[in-house]
């Protein structure tokens, strides 16, 4: 799994959520959820067939991310304006 969190500029609201809806589904991913967690604050949530998989694709997700970058807030000087982590899962119900 990958988790992607940001925060996007009040006025590319739209802009962010169409090119997130036109996101390719990148060699290994299962599917990519986005939840709206708070006003203009998303969380993105990949499922991907292995650890192997994020990996090789995290330069084309990097591509993606190129194309938001504008629209999003910074979150911090240390993180910039994604905060992204990923692993695996220990418990599935």
């Amino acid at each position: 799994m990958n988790i992607v969190r940001c925060k996007v500029k009040s006025p590319h609201r739209e802009e962010y959520l169409k090119v997130c809806d036109e996101m390719p589904r990148f060699n290994g991913q299962i599917s990519a959820k986005f939840v709206e967690t708070a006003k203009n604050e998303f969380t993105m949530i990949g499922e991907w067939n292995s650890e192997d998989d994020v990996a090789k694709a995290r330069p084309e997700m990097i591509k993606f991310l190129d194309k938001l970058r504008h629209t999003l807030e910074e979150l911090s000087p240390e993180l910039g304006v994604t905060d992204p982590s990923s692993g695996t899962v220990v418990i599935e119900k």
